[in-house]
């Protein structure tokens, strides 16, 4: 009872609002830290996530029945798939790869439909499955842009919640459940001495120490879990110091016969399933990694999901479970204040390594369940804090919280059987009876019937020249007269196209020529106000970020080049900015000129 309280106070004071509170940022993702911290960081989050890393395969394998040099394989080639992908991520190679510290590991969501596809056609089958479904990971990285309407951060922030209300469960038995034999306060001891050190020494220490939180927390529950006897020193002391897995490759089954074809919408569907959990992931490392909040970027999201893609592409070909980027990731990086890259190369240099020395693997395995759960607490403690953030940053009318709302019920009903139990039961692999899946799925199916019934939006397909300003002022005017919304409303509207359409072509080299960009604008009416979207092929800045800096003085930028920016502030209620590989979207909500403008105060216009 005691832990639960400490977790959740530590939930609330991290849910207040996060722009009063400082971020402890010591090493940012463009950093260099030294080499020991960056060994020492990359170790330490290697030993405490590779135990996840290998479980995942090992219960997928011993419940479909299969042999033990299968099961020594598909350990061995998780571990180092997980260490190639990681670091991908982390050095980000042309647009794989996130460039962030996001650690890669085996999916536990694909452990109903893996077992599945074991038990029907073995391990051929399951390559041949997990291969066929990355695919679908990089046709959704390549045009994430199209998908922008469906997968938004609501939705992510909605699924990260979500894998809290998933894993918890299972957290909580392993934390209470002490092994037959042993004292009933074994386990619940060792755990609630791990969750003490790791909270006493992340709330009080500022300095360097917060940086070890994690590993001398466990340290400390294994010590007093060996006292009890619950440390397995036998399995260490009887593995080899190096060696190979004595199983090989299982190949692949490339009959593509009727078990492939009913195996694959499943695997289809969990993989869609689990690049939401990456979207969100990426979303969120970007948010807890900076000193100073930035806009979040989505050509990095693109890179994660595309890394996310090439790390399941590895494991089928490699004939082990698919992987996908660990949540934990991203309260690692809050609780220690580390961010750099260089850790995300050390830590996927570890995995490999561990992968090669059996004996290292036993020692880190021999952790007791208990005290791998108690670290597993806190991380999705702090998890659920990040994704509840995101909700509610992004939830700004009531409709984004009703679809996060429901959702977020949704999965929950459903990840304890309380919904259509008797029904759904091993349907399609039992992938439904997964909160995250179930609820995930709910928040895109809101997401997409509140697109679809959202009122007509009028485009205008041009070029990005000063040139057509007239007809784009033409086409808002069009647009004003048929909501009848007067000549206040549209000499707002035309305000704001032209100062964004400024800012795309970043004023100092903006003239009457054309910039050879293609420009498409939509205006619709939502809410009362006006909402355009300005579609253009990418470059340039971000504007958000742009903005967020108007106020501070700098000698290197001139004052001029902000103009456009300052009167588009002005007029505008909010303007996003989403930069991706192919092109950038700028969407502005502009309040006629009669409501209250962002300050509370009467808008004259």
């Amino acid at each position: 009872m005691l832990e639960v309280t400490l977790v959740f106070a530590i939930i609330v004071a991290m849910a207040q609002d996060p722009s009063t509170q400082p971020r402890h940022i010591r090493f940012e993702p463009d950093d260099k830290p030294p080499l020991a911290v960056t060994a020492g960081m990359g170790l330490q989050f290697a030993i405490l996530a590779i135990a996840g890393i290998v479980l995942t395969p090992a219960i997928v394998v011993r419940a479909a029945g299969e042999s033990d040099s299968y099961l020594t394989w598909a350990v061995f080639a998780a571990a180092v798939v997980s260490g190639v992908s990681t670091i991908l991520q982390a050095v980000r190679v042309g647009r794989i790869g996130a460039g962030y510290v996001l650690l890669m590991g085996t999916s536990g969501a694909f452990i109903a439909v893996c077992v599945a596809a074991l038990v029907e056609g073995g391990p051929g089958l399951l390559a041949t499955l997990v291969v066929a479904s990355s695919l679908f990971q990089f046709l959704l990285a390549a045009r994430l842009s199209l998908f922008r309407r469906l997968v938004t951060p609501v939705v992510a922030g909605t699924v990260l919640m979500l894998i809290a209300v998933t894993v918890m469960p299972l957290v909580f038995d392993m934390v209470t459940a002490s092994p037959e034999g042993n004292s009933a306060w074994s386990a619940p001891t060792s755990a609630l001495v791990t969750v003490l050190v790791i909270i006493v020494i992340a709330l009080k220490s500022s300095g360097g120490l917060r940086l070890w939180a994690p590993v001398i927390g466990v340290v400390a529950g294994s010590v007093v879990a060996a006292a009890f006897g619950l440390y397995d020193v036998d399995q260490v002391v009887e593995a080899r110091w190096i060696g190979l897995p004595s199983g090989g490759w299982p190949g692949f089954d490339t009959s593509f016969g009727s078990a492939f074809w009913s195996f694959l919408p499943a695997f289809v569907l969990v993989t869609v399933i689990g690049a939401v959990e990456t979207i969100g992931d990426s979303v969120a490392i970007q948010r807890v990694s900076w000193r100073q909040p930035r806009a979040v970027d989505y050509r990095v999201v693109q890179g994660a999901v595309a890394a996310d893609g090439t790390g399941n592409l590895l494991s089928g070909l490699a004939g082990t479970v698919p992987n996908t980027t660990y949540s934990t990731s991203v309260s690692i990086t809050e609780l220690t204040g580390v961010a750099a890259r260089r850790v995300g190369v050390a830590i996927g240099v570890f995995f490999v390594v561990m992968a090669l020395l059996p004996k290292f693997l036993a020692l880190v395995l021999a952790i007791p369940d208990a005290v791998v759960a108690a670290y597993i607490t806190v991380l999705i403690a702090l998890l659920f804090v990040v994704g509840m953030r995101i909700v509610a940053e992004e939830a700004s009318d009531y409709r984004k919280g009703l679809i996060a709302g429901v959702s977020f019920w949704v999965g929950v009903g459903f990840q304890n059987n309380l919904i259509f139990g008797e029904y759904l039961e091993g349907f399609a692999g039992g992938f439904l009876e997964n909160g995250m899946t179930a609820g995930g799925l709910t928040a895109i199916a809101l997401t997409l019937f509140t697109e679809a019934t959202q009122a007509r939006r009028h485009r205008l397909r041009t070029d990005l020249a000063l040139s057509e300003l007239p007809r784009i002022r033409q086409f808002l005017d069009d647009f004003t007269k048929r909501h009848r919304w007067g000549a206040a409303m549209s000499e707002r509207l035309d305000a704001v196209a032209e100062e964004t359409l400024l800012t795309l072509l970043d004023v100092e080299g903006a003239d009457d020529k054309l910039d050879g960009r293609a420009l498409r604008v939509t205006a619709s009416k939502q809410d009362g106000r006006a909402v355009l979207e300005f579609v253009a092929a990418a470059r340039g800045e971000n504007i958000e970020d742009r903005m967020a800096v108007l106020d501070e003085p700098t000698a290197d930028r001139p004052v001029e080049r902000d103009i456009s920016l300052r009167l588009l502030q002005h007029y505008a209620t909010s303007v996003l900015h989403q930069q991706y590989h192919e092109l950038e979207i700028v969407t502005v909500h502009v309040n006629p000129p009669s409501q209250p403008s962002r300050t509370g105060e009467p808008d004259n216009g």
